[in-house]
Protein backbone atom coordinates (compact mmCIF):
# COMPACT_ATOMS: atom_id res chain seq x y z
CA UNK A 1 0.00 0.00 0.00
CA UNK A 2 1.29 3.36 -1.40
CA UNK A 3 0.91 5.94 1.62
CA UNK A 4 0.80 9.50 0.84
CA UNK A 5 1.82 12.00 3.44
CA UNK A 6 0.05 15.53 3.05
CA UNK A 7 0.37 18.62 4.84
CA UNK A 8 -3.27 19.80 5.85
CA UNK A 9 -5.28 19.11 8.63
CA UNK A 10 -4.41 21.38 11.55
CA UNK A 11 -4.86 19.06 15.26
CA UNK A 12 -8.03 18.78 15.12
CA UNK A 13 -9.45 15.31 14.19
CA UNK A 14 -12.51 16.55 11.92
CA UNK A 15 -10.59 18.72 9.84
CA UNK A 16 -8.03 15.75 9.26
CA UNK A 17 -10.68 13.74 7.81
CA UNK A 18 -11.57 16.61 5.37
CA UNK A 19 -8.00 17.15 4.57
CA UNK A 20 -8.20 13.21 3.87
CA UNK A 21 -11.42 13.02 2.10
CA UNK A 22 -10.60 15.61 -0.33
CA UNK A 23 -7.41 14.44 -1.13
CA UNK A 24 -8.47 11.54 -2.04
CA UNK A 25 -11.36 12.56 -3.88
CA UNK A 26 -9.16 14.80 -6.15
CA UNK A 27 -6.71 11.67 -6.82
CA UNK A 28 -9.35 9.78 -7.52
CA UNK A 29 -11.05 12.35 -10.30
CA UNK A 30 -7.32 12.61 -11.79
CA UNK A 31 -7.50 8.89 -12.99
CA UNK A 32 -6.09 6.42 -10.84
CA UNK A 33 -7.61 3.02 -10.98
CA UNK A 34 -5.84 2.01 -7.44
CA UNK A 35 -5.39 4.62 -5.11
CA UNK A 36 -2.90 5.06 -1.75
CA UNK A 37 -3.97 5.79 1.38
CA UNK A 38 -3.99 9.56 2.06
CA UNK A 39 -2.35 10.39 5.60
CA UNK A 40 -3.50 13.77 6.98
CA UNK A 41 -0.34 15.10 9.06
CA UNK A 42 -0.89 18.82 10.18
CA UNK A 43 1.68 20.50 9.85
CA UNK A 44 4.69 20.78 6.67
CA UNK A 45 7.09 19.11 9.50
CA UNK A 46 4.85 16.56 10.48
CA UNK A 47 4.59 15.49 7.29
CA UNK A 48 8.14 15.39 6.79
CA UNK A 49 8.76 13.83 10.10
CA UNK A 50 5.90 11.50 9.03
CA UNK A 51 7.49 10.73 5.67
CA UNK A 52 10.70 10.37 7.12
CA UNK A 53 10.00 7.66 9.29
CA UNK A 54 7.88 5.61 6.94
CA UNK A 55 10.70 5.57 4.80
CA UNK A 56 12.95 4.48 7.26
CA UNK A 57 10.49 1.28 8.28
CA UNK A 58 11.07 0.70 4.71
CA UNK A 59 6.98 1.64 3.62
CA UNK A 60 6.06 2.84 0.08
CA UNK A 61 5.59 6.53 0.49
CA UNK A 62 5.21 9.73 -1.29
CA UNK A 63 5.21 13.55 0.60
CA UNK A 64 2.86 15.91 -0.62
CA UNK A 65 3.56 19.49 0.80
CA UNK A 66 3.07 23.43 -0.08
CA UNK A 67 6.07 25.05 -1.59
CA UNK A 68 5.28 27.96 0.25
CA UNK A 69 7.99 30.04 -2.13
CA UNK A 70 8.32 30.01 -5.53
CA UNK A 71 10.71 27.32 -6.70
CA UNK A 72 14.00 28.66 -8.74
CA UNK A 73 14.94 26.90 -12.41
CA UNK A 74 17.95 25.35 -11.21
CA UNK A 75 14.85 23.14 -9.54
CA UNK A 76 12.81 22.68 -12.19
CA UNK A 77 14.52 22.47 -15.12
CA UNK A 78 13.47 20.32 -18.62
CA UNK A 79 10.82 19.34 -19.84
CA UNK A 80 11.31 15.74 -18.46
CA UNK A 81 9.65 16.86 -15.21
CA UNK A 82 11.23 13.19 -13.20
CA UNK A 83 14.53 15.16 -12.72
CA UNK A 84 12.84 18.13 -10.81
CA UNK A 85 14.54 18.45 -7.57
CA UNK A 86 12.13 19.40 -5.38
CA UNK A 87 14.41 17.77 -2.26
CA UNK A 88 16.87 20.92 -3.17
CA UNK A 89 13.85 23.34 -2.70
CA UNK A 90 13.12 22.17 0.46
CA UNK A 91 17.01 22.07 1.42
CA UNK A 92 17.84 25.48 0.45
CA UNK A 93 14.18 26.93 1.66
CA UNK A 94 14.55 29.40 5.22
CA UNK A 95 12.34 27.71 7.38
CA UNK A 96 12.86 24.25 6.31
CA UNK A 97 16.39 22.93 5.68
CA UNK A 98 14.80 19.73 4.97
CA UNK A 99 17.17 16.97 4.24
CA UNK A 100 16.39 14.24 1.64
CA UNK A 101 16.10 11.13 3.43
CA UNK A 102 17.90 7.92 2.47
CA UNK A 103 16.42 5.78 0.00
CA UNK A 104 14.15 8.15 -0.71
CA UNK A 105 14.31 9.88 -4.47
CA UNK A 106 12.82 13.43 -5.88
CA UNK A 107 10.18 11.73 -7.56
CA UNK A 108 8.95 10.36 -3.88
CA UNK A 109 8.39 14.26 -3.02
CA UNK A 110 5.88 16.60 -4.46
CA UNK A 111 4.97 20.26 -4.06
CA UNK A 112 1.86 22.37 -4.25
CA UNK A 113 3.31 25.75 -5.51
CA UNK A 114 3.17 27.94 -3.80
CA UNK A 115 0.08 26.49 -1.89
CA UNK A 116 -2.95 24.22 -1.87
CA UNK A 117 -4.97 27.05 -2.83
CA UNK A 118 -3.41 28.04 -5.78
CA UNK A 119 -4.74 24.84 -7.50
CA UNK A 120 -7.78 26.43 -7.03
CA UNK A 121 -7.64 29.46 -9.20
CA UNK A 122 -7.05 26.16 -12.25
CA UNK A 123 -10.70 25.64 -11.68
CA UNK A 124 -12.78 28.73 -11.79
CA UNK A 125 -15.73 27.18 -12.62
CA UNK A 126 -16.14 25.07 -9.78
CA UNK A 127 -15.23 28.31 -7.60
CA UNK A 128 -18.21 30.10 -9.04
CA UNK A 129 -20.31 27.02 -8.69
CA UNK A 130 -19.25 26.29 -4.51
CA UNK A 131 -19.50 29.76 -4.02
CA UNK A 132 -22.38 30.83 -5.87
CA UNK A 133 -24.27 34.28 -6.17
CA UNK A 134 -22.05 37.04 -5.28
CA UNK A 135 -18.87 35.17 -6.12
CA UNK A 136 -16.56 38.10 -8.37
CA UNK A 137 -14.55 36.35 -11.03
CA UNK A 138 -12.84 39.52 -11.52
CA UNK A 139 -11.11 40.10 -8.32
CA UNK A 140 -9.07 36.82 -9.46
CA UNK A 141 -5.65 36.85 -11.57
CA UNK A 142 -6.14 37.20 -15.15
CA UNK A 143 -6.44 33.74 -16.56
CA UNK A 144 -3.18 33.80 -18.60
CA UNK A 145 -1.21 34.48 -15.59
CA UNK A 146 0.48 31.80 -14.60
CA UNK A 147 -0.72 30.42 -11.41
CA UNK A 148 2.58 29.15 -9.99
CA UNK A 149 3.63 32.48 -10.19
CA UNK A 150 1.38 34.02 -7.54
CA UNK A 151 2.98 34.45 -4.01
CA UNK A 152 0.83 32.42 -0.95
CA UNK A 153 -0.69 36.05 -0.20
CA UNK A 154 -1.67 36.89 -3.41
CA UNK A 155 -3.60 33.74 -3.64
CA UNK A 156 -5.51 34.14 -0.45
CA UNK A 157 -6.03 37.83 -0.75
CA UNK A 158 -7.82 37.12 -4.27
CA UNK A 159 -9.73 33.87 -2.85
CA UNK A 160 -11.11 36.20 -0.05
CA UNK A 161 -11.77 39.43 -2.42
CA UNK A 162 -13.66 37.04 -4.91
CA UNK A 163 -15.85 35.80 -2.45
CA UNK A 164 -15.98 38.75 -0.05
CA UNK A 165 -19.85 39.82 -1.36
CA UNK A 166 -21.11 35.94 -1.73
CA UNK A 167 -24.47 35.43 -0.55
CA UNK A 168 -25.01 32.32 1.02
CA UNK A 169 -21.43 31.32 1.83
CA UNK A 170 -18.59 33.48 3.70
CA UNK A 171 -15.50 34.42 2.24
CA UNK A 172 -13.06 32.02 1.75
CA UNK A 173 -11.76 30.67 4.53
CA UNK A 174 -8.58 28.05 4.74
CA UNK A 175 -9.94 25.09 6.71
CA UNK A 176 -13.76 25.86 6.26
CA UNK A 177 -13.90 25.45 2.44
CA UNK A 178 -10.39 24.34 1.51
CA UNK A 179 -10.77 20.79 1.41
CA UNK A 180 -14.72 20.69 0.16
CA UNK A 181 -13.34 22.99 -2.78
CA UNK A 182 -10.11 19.99 -3.05
CA UNK A 183 -12.49 17.74 -3.66
CA UNK A 184 -14.51 19.64 -6.06
CA UNK A 185 -11.63 20.61 -8.40
CA UNK A 186 -11.22 19.23 -11.69
CA UNK A 187 -7.41 17.58 -11.54
CA UNK A 188 -6.62 17.88 -15.27
CA UNK A 189 -7.38 21.38 -14.90
CA UNK A 190 -5.27 21.69 -12.34
CA UNK A 191 -2.60 19.74 -13.97
CA UNK A 192 -2.70 21.72 -17.30
CA UNK A 193 -2.36 25.23 -15.12
CA UNK A 194 0.20 24.02 -13.02
CA UNK A 195 3.35 21.89 -14.31
CA UNK A 196 4.36 20.76 -10.72
CA UNK A 197 0.77 19.30 -10.02
CA UNK A 198 1.11 17.39 -12.89
CA UNK A 199 4.05 16.15 -12.17
CA UNK A 200 2.50 14.97 -9.34
CA UNK A 201 -0.50 13.24 -10.27
CA UNK A 202 1.82 11.45 -12.76
CA UNK A 203 4.52 10.42 -10.91
CA UNK A 204 1.44 9.04 -8.34
CA UNK A 205 -0.11 6.93 -11.44
CA UNK A 206 3.05 5.37 -12.33
CA UNK A 207 3.38 4.72 -8.51
CA UNK A 208 1.01 3.16 -8.46
CA UNK A 209 0.41 0.94 -11.55
CA UNK A 210 4.13 -0.22 -10.33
Amino acid sequence: MVKLYVEGGGDASVLKTSCREGFTQFVTKAGLTKRPRVVACGSRGDAYDSFRIAIRNGDDAMLLVDSEDAVSGLCQQGANKSLWLPWAHLRQRVGDGWQKPKDSVDTDCHLMVQVMETWFLADRDSLKDFFGSGFNESKLPPPARSIEAMSKEEVYRALQDATAGCKTKRPYRKGEHSFTLLARIDPNKVAGASPWAGRFIDELKAKMAA
